[in-house]
């Protein structure tokens, strides 16, 4: 499941499956192309703007629907002077709804190893792209800005950024997951028209600290135009925003993952990381309960900030504090997945010592 035809050891591994492609061909041999629509009008958040009178998961969406019932009401009917139903031309509804929807177009692999799950559209993916939206629809916050992506995957949260930001950052690690990542910055530039040259994609592996090394791009080695200048890691350091989205699933990498974090949050601008993850669960031989996988670890790196701007710092590790969002607060302009209720998302601000 790799651009360019390779991995053929990963066919004998064990493959997963996210649920975003639950509707895509399970065995299809290579990478596969979806598209997700999203409205362009501001939906409303459920309960005003207090969010009052929601219980967390109660989501407004926009709707692929042609029908528009009556007088706002599903029941009510219209009929002529004789008495008979008075039908609606579903035809102009359609068009005039598909008019106001945009497509963001994603190549992925179907199903992958362990290994290159990158190559999948995962659904805390689709979630932190919601909430990008949102912000770029009812806000000017996230416009202009310096951003980057860590663990893009297929780089659907930097895809929506791009089309508000001045500059974003597309960053993973390996050729296959980045050679995606740039197909898909080049599928989408016309459609939800952004200027290519204001995206970049480049290789950050956790393993290294930050700064990465400068390269130089060599005609003779394709992987090369991953490669960081010394003027872009600057640029990087000047980021005041960062999106991760379903990097949570081992403790070795989350480990890597909030140390390379930590080291690029100390520098440059002040920054505010947008987390988003999904819950797995698994018996624990330890707690000898089903519990998240990682979970547990993933909260120990930072402090939560309480409603008084307080926080609790006893299991923390230094420098980091979290804000959890309400996700009733987040419209779901992406159609295509569904939330349910494993789905969290964390503002993380860091804080020298």
């Amino acid at each position: 499941m790799e651009a360019g035809g390779g991995l053929e050891a990963e066919a004998e591994e064990e493959q997963v499956m996210s649920e975003v492609h639950l509707g895509c061909p399970p065995r299809f041999p290579g990478l596969y192309l979806s598209r997700f629509t999203f409205s362009s009008r501001p939906l409303e958040i459920p309960g005003g703007d207090d969010g009052e009178g929601s219980d967390g998961r109660e989501l407004v969406a926009s709707t692929s629907s042609s029908y528009e019932p009556a007088s706002g009401s599903p029941d009510a009917v219209a009929v002529d002077d004789d008495g008979d139903l008075v039908l609606h031309r579903r035809r102009r509804n359609r068009e005039r709804r598909r008019s106001e929807d945009h497509v963001l177009a994603v190549q992925h692999g179907v199903t992958s190893s362990l290994r290159s799950v990158g190559l999948q559209v995962w659904k805390a993916a689709m979630l932190l792209t919601d909430f990008v939206l949102h912000k770029s629809f009812t806000s000017s916050e996230f416009d202009g800005v310096i951003a980057m992506e860590i663990g893009a995957g297929t780089g659907l949260v930097g895809l929506a950024q791009a089309r508000v930001a001045r500059r974003i950052f597309i960053t993973d690690r390996g050729n296959h997951i980045l050679d995606n990542c740039l197909a898909n910055v080049r599928l989408n530039s016309s459609m939800l028209k952004f200027d290519e040259a204001k995206v970049h994609v480049r290789e950050l592996d956790w393993k290294m600290s930050w700064p990465p090394p400068v390269g130089t791009h060599d005609a003779s080695d394709p992987s090369s135009i991953y490669s960081w200048s010394s003027s872009e890691i600057e640029e990087a350091e000047q980021a005041t925003l960062l999106f991760a989205a379903d990097v949570i699933y081992s403790d070795n990498l989350t480990d890597l993952f909030f140390d390379a974090v930590r080291q690029l949050m100390s520098r440059g601008a002040k920054k505010v990381l947008y987390l988003t993850l999904e819950k797995r669960y698994n018996f624990s031989l330890d707690e000898l309960d089903v519990v998240p996988n990682g979970y547990k670890h993933f909260r120990s790196f930072f402090a939560v900030q309480d409603g008084c701007g307080g926080k609790d710092n006893a299991t923390s590790k230094p420098g980091l504090v979290g804000e959890q969002v309400d996700l009733a607060r987040v419209p779901q302009y992406i159609r295509e997945y569904n939330r349910g209720k494993d789905l969290e998302m964390w503002k993380l601000m860091y804080w020298p010592d």
